[in-house]
């Protein structure tokens, strides 16, 4: 393969864009955190609203839903028990599981975020129409399932 075969235009590219998007949103959301008093980072809120929609998580189990490694996960979590976001608690049979929980702190925070999150939807969706919103959701899903398909095969 040539060097000519090799030159791709970026802008051409979907990752990219998603790219600056994604952290566009994170600057946004960062920011008004900040700007509300929320000593909370996106990553710390993803938590949150994990253990707001089903509170007593094993630390496993909400590594896995969040994406993230267990080491990075135990990293954060301890940040957030510290800011009394959050507590673990040893499971009864198997000392080596810890159970998450919310405390009425995370709570009160989590609901704090809940205006900044809706008119980060306003921004992100406005001038969109439903049917170009369903169309990139559809896409993006697509993406997914691509990035899936892919993982399993190594």
């Amino acid at each position: 393969m040539s060097e000519i075969d090799l030159i791709i235009d970026l802008d051409a590219l979907v990752a990219p864009w998603i790219g600056k998007t994604s952290k566009m949103a994170d600057c946004y959301l960062q920011e008004s955190f900040l700007q509300n008093g929320l000593d909370l980072s996106k990553e710390q809120m993803v938590i949150l609203k994990k253990l707001h929609e089903k509170d007593g998580l094993m630390q496993n189990e909400l590594a896995y839903l969040t994406l993230r490694d267990k080491s990075s996960l135990a990293r954060l979590l301890a940040k957030m028990e510290k800011k009394n976001y959050i507590f673990r608690e040893q499971h009864r049979s198997d000392k080596r599981i810890n159970i998450v929980y919310l405390t009425d702190t995370g709570r009160n925070v989590f609901k704090k975020t809940r205006p900044i999150i809706h008119r980060l939807k306003e921004i992100m969706e406005d001038d969109i129409s439903q049917k170009e919103k369903d169309q990139l959701i559809a896409t993006l899903k697509k993406i997914q399932k691509n990035f899936n398909r892919t993982l399993d095969t190594y």
